[in-house]
């Protein structure tokens, strides 16, 4: 969506292949990151059809979670760089058994062992 150079291509085949076998989905979480790169709710909407992209709450099994691999994180001495929605996006890959497709598989194996990754 944000013609990255260094990364776009990679994306878009990696959910063009998703697509094809399972159903897309967000969360509210990664909706206002994506958000970021549209001026207008009616563009970010035409890009995410409900049709196309499954729109899952988030558990609240899924926020214990990521507060408690957060603060160990933190403990561990991990910089800010890594906010704590990240952490409630694999945890809620983690309490709902789903697939994330991520280009941070690092952290996610880190913290989420269980969840199945796609990643480069």
């Amino acid at each position: 969506m944000t013609q990255d150079s260094e990364w776009g291509e990679w994306s878009s085949s990696a959910l063009a292949e998703i697509a094809d076998d399972s159903t897309l989905a967000i969360n509210p979480i990664i909706y206002g990151e994506v958000s970021i790169r549209f001026d207008r709710i009616e563009d970010l909407e035409e890009a995410l059809p409900e049709a196309m992209v499954r729109r899952l709450p988030l558990p609240w099994e899924a926020a214990f979670l990521a507060g408690k691999c957060f603060l160990r994180y933190r403990r561990r001495r991990g910089v800010r760089r890594s906010p704590l929605p990240d952490f409630y996006i694999g945890a809620h890959a983690a309490v709902s058994g789903l697939a994330l497709l991520t280009r941070d598989a690092k952290r996610y194996r880190t913290y989420f062992p269980s969840v199945d990754l796609i990643a480069p």
